[in-house]
C-alpha cells in the first residue's frame, strides 16, 4: 500500500478519505497554526462569516452575533468550541458556497465580519466589492513553518493542504508523487518549478475521488 504524508492526524476526515482511496495516509506536520488574537475590526456586526475549522477555533468571537459558516467541517469546529454557538452552514464547503448563504440570508446586505486566514484567496473580499454586504476581513490565525522542520518519512506520494505546505513539501518531495487540496495549492507547486499528479476541490469526498482514481491508483 502507498504512504501518504499530509498535515492531519489519522483520526481526521482526510486521513480516513485517504484510506478509503486504497492508500496508507501518514501524519507529517512542517508548519503549524498559530492565532493571531487581534480584535475584531468592527464591535457590533451584523453576522460573522468563518471561512474554515481553523478560523471557528481561534476567532475570539464577539457575543450575541450569528454566525454562517463554511461547510460542515466548519460548523463542527465552531461546535467543539463549547462556546454554545449556533451557526447556519453554508450548503457548498467553498466561499461560493458561503457567499451564497450570505445573500440568502440577508438579502438586504449589512456589515459582517470575515473570519479568515492570513493567506486566504479573498474570493469573498472580490465578489462583494461595491456590493451592499460589506466586508471587513478579520485576520484569525496564520500558518508557519516548523523551525527546525522535521524528517519525512518514507513516502510514495504528499498532500499539500495549502500553498504554504506546497511550498515547504517540494523540495523534499522528491522521487514522490504530489498532490494539492485545492488548485490554489496546486498552483504553489507549479510555482515553486514542481510538477504536481492531481488536485481536488478542498472536500473530502473529492479527495478520496482523485486518489481512487484508476490513472493516480496506476502511478509510481
Amino acid at each position: 500500500m502507498k504512504r501518504l504524508g499530509l498535515a492531519r492526524g489519522l483520526e481526521d476526515a482526510l486521513c480516513r478519505a485517504v484510506a478509503a482511496a486504497g492508500w496508507q495516509p501518514v501524519p507529517v506536520f512542517l508548519s503549524r497554526l498559530e492565532a493571531t488574537r487581534t480584535v475584531p475590526p468592527m464591535a457590533h456586526p451584523d453576522a460573522v462569516l468563518l471561512l474554515s475549522p481553523s478560523a471557528a477555533r481561534f476567532a475570539l468571537l464577539p457575543p450575541g452575533v450569528p454566525c454562517l459558516v463554511q461547510g460542515e467541517a466548519t460548523g463542527a469546529a465552531l461546535a467543539a468550541t463549547g462556546a454554545g454557538r449556533t451557526a447556519q452552514v453554508s450548503a457548498e464547503p467553498r466561499a461560493e458556497g458561503l457567499w451564497a448563504l450570505l445573500r440568502a440570508r440577508f438579502p438586504e446586505g449589512g456589515d459582517f465580519l470575515l473570519a479568515r486566514g492570513e493567506r486566504s484567496r479573498e474570493y469573498l473580499e472580490t465578489v462583494a466589492a461595491g456590493s451592499p454586504w460589506r466586508l471587513h476581513p478579520w485576520i484569525t490565525h496564520r500558518e508557519r513553518p516548523l523551525d527546525p522542520p522535521p524528517a519525512l518519512p518514507e513516502l510514495e506520494a504528499v498532500l499539500a493542504l495549502s500553498p504554504l505546505q506546497a511550498e515547504l513539501l517540494g523540495p523534499r518531495s522528491a522521487g514522490m508523487l504530489r498532490f494539492g487540496w485545492g488548485e490554489r495549492t496546486g498552483r504553489a507547486f507549479r510555482k515553486a518549478g514542481y510538477p504536481v499528479q492531481g488536485c481536488c476541490a478542498p472536500e473530502a469526498a473529492a479527495l478520496q475521488r482523485m486518489l481512487s482514481a484508476p490513472d493516480v491508483q496506476t502511478l509510481s
